[in-house]
């Protein structure tokens, strides 16, 4: 059975680019290279991995097994050379690599040498530590400078990390821990949120209690008081790398060497260790941030997300750093002291760059236009947006705020695929609410359960169709989970999302397949429902779900943010209903409206419908330890 999806929205604003985008752009004519890239993608690799250090070269591109990939086979590397030793050799010495904010405005400026100089000690004291090639180590760091560091000092030495997200509990810290079997782990005494000071170190402390395999753990001292008691594993962080040399040869790796492992739920069960590796991983995000991003010397990069998940991986940390840039990292919430928070450090700065997501995007639209309106943006060129689907309106609101003439690149990707492969580029003519096209070298497509492509504005899977640098190479201990993701479909790597082409080939993602809600025998995505539903005036964010209904097989129940100022009333919900009806039409139509001041959502900002889902049907949620609200 075809199980097609119904496509409902209608969107037709079209922004192209300005000639002054266009003559600055790196890439001045996708069409052609796109065509090119797809002709002979390992040719396009290749070129894009000679543009990066080799210890010694690949004597094969792609050695491709299905549904098992290795690249650049046979060479050597390491991505934290590529991203600190090829730049200390040349001017970029003494450029700005790393500028952090605390969330108490507290900054740190780290140039290039001196990111070197400080990963080098920090990979010393994991040498004397023991740790070697292969060794994981467990990063459980609030967002500081120190998070990136270890993370690079690990690389250097081919020591696998795992970054754990803050936020998480001691039971989510140990189940993470414990399947990595890691011998260290890397923490802070204290995080801070919206003020509030957040004890990590006791969150390890109990996590401790069950992780046999962990022999130290470092802690990095944020707060100026006497430090308490030291466990017997305990080391101080500044004590522990002070003494260090500045100078670490970095580890000659096999390509497909492991880099890391990243621990996600997503919208599913138990946590998978997705696991990546040096070469292809390498060359994915050097590629992605350089033509996505139009990254240039003189840009000033700043990227939202926390390393704690994989965005801050691939386009805070690894991307950035191999094309050399300087990247702006801020501790804490958009909206603390106030929703000036990131407009101020635009303005503070001189960002060009700025990469966020949807979720936020809302979160600020209902503080209004106002608070942008405070500050100098003039300095950005180009935005960014990643995590969910984005609606029109917040794409239309974030274009509207940031000054009206910057393209938006709506970024699709996921944990497993490492880096980006639908999106816009600069010069590519955007239309609000769609991730656009393929990256290059990327064959995407919108499929039927068989695996046939289906028609434009017809609803399917999103599928990928050929290997791809940056993808994953296994689940951690766990190969069968990763072959799932190439036998759902045949032949093709399954995203688990539904999305639609049109007629100029651009795709629209419409929520994730196990989310779609059929309705009389309608199968409807929720990005849809909800993007209608956020088109109202007084809606910041919305949610949708489908319940069992005797009559009609589901029906649609609405969970809804509403906009600072607005209130609850029979009117507002009549009128929010018929928005919906006149956006998609009467079979889109909620049946149930509930106001809620939070939705929940995975660190990386994706709401969890099935939470929603089990809590509104009295059933068992499965893991969620990703969970931020």
């Amino acid at each position: 059975m075809a199980d097609n999806i119904d496509t409902l929205l209608k969107e037709s604003r079209v922004y192209r680019p300005t000639d002054k985008t266009k003559s600055a752009a790196h890439i001045k004519d996708y069409e052609s290279d796109y065509r090119k890239s797809i002709a002979d993608p390992e040719g396009f690799w290749s070129g894009m991995a000679k543009e990066l250090e080799w210890f010694t070269p690949w004597k094969t591109v792609l050695e491709w097994n299905y549904p098992w990939a290795k690249w650049f086979v046979g060479a050597t590397c390491n991505i934290a050379y590529n991203c600190l030793d090829r730049h200390v050799r040349t001017w970029r010495r003494n450029k700005v690599a790393l500028i952090w904010v605390g969330e108490q405005d507290e900054e740190r400026v780290f140039t290039y040498a001196e990111l070197y100089r400080q990963v080098n000690r920090c990979a010393n004291a994991l040498k004397k530590l023991g740790l070697r090639k292969g060794d994981r180590v467990t990063i459980y760091l609030p967002k500081i400078p120190e998070q990136v560091i270890a993370m690079l000092a690990c690389a250097r030495l081919g020591i696998i990390h795992s970054v754990v997200y803050s936020g998480f509990s001691a039971p989510a810290l140990a189940s993470r821990v414990n399947d990595a079997e890691a011998r260290l782990i890397i923490t802070a005494d204290v995080g801070f949120d919206r003020g509030k000071v957040i004890n990590l170190k006791s969150v390890v402390d109990d996590a401790m209690k069950a992780c046999s395999t962990v022999e130290h753990v470092i802690v990095v001292r944020r707060q100026h008081v006497d430090p308490p008691p030291v466990g017997s594993k305990e080391l101080d962080w500044h004590a522990w790398v002070k003494d260090e040399k500045p100078v670490c040869d970095a580890e000659p790796l096999d390509s497909e060497s492991p880099l890391y492992i990243l621990y996600t739920s997503g919208t599913t069960g138990k946590p998978k260790g997705v696991v990546h590796v040096h070469g292809g991983y390498m060359v994915g995000t050097y590629a992605t941030t350089k033509y996505v991003f139009d990254l240039k010397d003189e840009d000033v990069y700043f990227c939202v997300a926390d390393p704690g998940w994989v965005t801050g991986h691939s386009y805070i940390v690894y991307g950035p750093l191999l094309n050399g840039a300087t990247i702006l990292t801020a501790e804490g919430k958009p909206d603390y002291p106030n929703p000036g928070r990131w407009w101020d450090l635009i303005e503070r700065y001189g960002v060009s760059i700025f990469y966020t997501t949807p979720t936020a995007i809302r979160l600020l639209m209902r503080y209004g236009e106002d608070w942008p309106k405070k500050y100098d943006l003039s300095t950005l060129r180009i935005l960014g947006s990643v995590g969910e689907p984005i609606n029109p309106e917040a794409w239309e609101w974030f274009h509207r705020a940031a000054g009206g003439d910057k393209p938006i690149m709506d970024t699709w990707w996921q944990t497993e695929t490492g880096a980006i492969l639908i999106t816009p580029l600069p010069t590519v003519p955007l239309k609000p609410g769609s991730a656009t096209r393929p990256f290059f070298g990327i064959e995407a497509d919108v499929v039927d359960r068989e695996g046939k492509s289906l028609p434009p504005n017809a609803g399917g899977f999103a599928v990928i169709k050929k290997p791809w640098p940056s993808m994953m190479r296994t689940i951690y201990k766990d190969p069968e989970r990763y072959k799932a993701y190439w036998q759902t479909i045949p032949n093709c790597y399954t995203a688990g999302d539904v999305c639609h082409k049109d007629a100029d080939g651009y795709m629209w993602f419409m929520g994730r397949a196990d989310d779609v809600i059929k309705v009389a025998g309608n199968r409807l995505g929720t990005a849809e429902v909800e993007s209608a539903l956020v088109s109202h005036p007084a809606v910041a964010e919305a949610a949708v779900i489908g319940k069992p209904h005797k009559t009609v097989g589901e029906s649609i129940k609405a969970f809804i943010i509403l906009k600072q100022g607005e209130h609850e009333t029979p009117e507002l919900i009549h009128s929010i209903k018929e928005q919906v009806k006149q956006e998609l039409g009467k079979i889109a139509v909620p049946a149930e409206v509930d106001i809620v001041a939070s939705l929940p959502k995975t660190r990386s900002g994706k709401i969890m419908r099935r939470v929603l889902k089990a809590k509104e049907l009295g059933q068992d949620p499965g893991d969620i330890s990703t969970i931020e609200e």
